[in-house]
């Protein structure tokens, strides 16, 4: 993920970190509970779309870019299937 990326990717976790908060202050307030799990959807809904984001840049990175300068200074040397099965097991960890 470039810089740009990353500063994005920073500031949404803070905004989500402040929903947390602000959940944390809802159950303390004894707040009605449809407006607290409506809140609980909404972080939901923001961690969702970090996880799609943090996915496409993986495999932008990680599988697209393997074997050439552009992947991610952590990738592992994998082949094709090793590629493949990881980004399955990947998928099946996000979407659980």
């Amino acid at each position: 993920m470039n810089t740009d990326g990353k500063t994005r990717m920073t500031n949404r976790l803070k905004r989500i970190a402040g929903q947390v908060t602000g959940l944390q202050q809802m159950v303390a307030d004894d707040r009605y509970c449809v407006d607290i799990l409506t809140q609980v959807a909404a972080i939901r809904s923001a961690l969702d779309a970090v996880g799609v984001e943090l996915l496409a840049s993986h495999l932008e990175t990680c599988v697209a870019g393997h074997g050439t300068d552009s992947e991610h200074e952590c990738a592992r040397p994998l082949s094709k299937d090793e590629l493949i099965a990881e980004v399955r097991t990947t998928l099946g960890r996000f979407l659980k």
